[in-house]
């Protein structure tokens, strides 16, 4: 399952230490991890990011799970980039790209105040235990939660209201004076132009989760292919 996977420590040594044990997870082959972060809350509830490193070749936060929550958890404050360039709080506080909820979010943030350091990670887990076990044993708090596709159901929503409002203005026109028509055309042309954005908005996002989902088969296949190899030197290493 596709999970936001949030742990909490008490500072970066021990973030950092969390991440490389995430890593070594994916590598025994018990989660496959899609993109991780290290991010600290700071004394004036900005939340900074201190670590990061993604295998998409773009190298980027931006329209990802994580850098929508990062940028949601640095709140009207804002997120400190650090030492990581490229990155723009506008471009990573997105709710939609985040995929958790507002619930998620708040509790995410009353585990993370300032002081401490979390690993913000998109993973696919098949069972929780590995993760657990190997976290809380580096002092860390595990939070999760499922993604989910909110903003495609939204827009879907919205083309639909738009719709029926153009759908109502339509029939009043059709029995308008024609000085009442003349305002009503001006309406008709923005909200089909309205329609016509956001169903260009839905094409491009279609277009980007096709491209999310071919690059996570790859690196499904990287992982197993890992899994094999790492099975293949075990079974090659003589007995002690």
């Amino acid at each position: 399952m596709e999970r936001m996977l949030v742990v909490v420590f008490d500072d970066e040594n021990k973030a950092c230490e969390g991440k490389s044990a995430l890593r070594q997870l994916e590598v025994e082959g018990n989660i496959t991890i899609f993109r991780a972060a290290v991010v600290a809350k700071n004394a004036d509830n900005t939340t900074e990011v201190k670590q990061y490193d993604d295998v998409n070749p773009s190298g980027t936060l931006v329209g990802t799970s994580v850098g929508g929550l990062i940028g949601l958890l640095g709140g009207p404050v804002g997120v400190a980039i650090g030492a990581v360039s490229g990155l723009t709080l506008g471009a990573l506080a997105d709710v939609g790209e985040a995929r958790v909820g507002e619930g998620h979010v708040e509790e995410v943030s009353s585990w993370l105040p300032p002081g401490k350091v979390a690993v913000v990670a998109e993973v696919d887990e098949g069972w929780t235990a590995p993760v657990d076990s190997r976290m809380e044993a580096l002092g860390g708090t595990v939070i999760r939660r499922a993604l989910w596709e909110l903003r495609d159901q939204l827009r879907k929503d919205e083309i639909d209201a738009l719709k029926a409002d153009l759908a109502q203005v339509k029939a009043e026109f059709a029995s308008a004076n024609e000085k009442r028509r003349t305002k009503l055309r001006g309406r008709i042309d923005q909200l089909q132009a309205r329609i016509d954005q956001q169903k260009k908005r839905a094409q491009e996002s279609l277009q980007a989760f096709q491209a999310r989902a071919a690059e996570k088969r790859e690196l499904f296949k990287k992982n197993a292919s890992a899994v094999g190899q790492a099975l293949k030197d075990l079974v090659r290493t003589p007995p002690r």
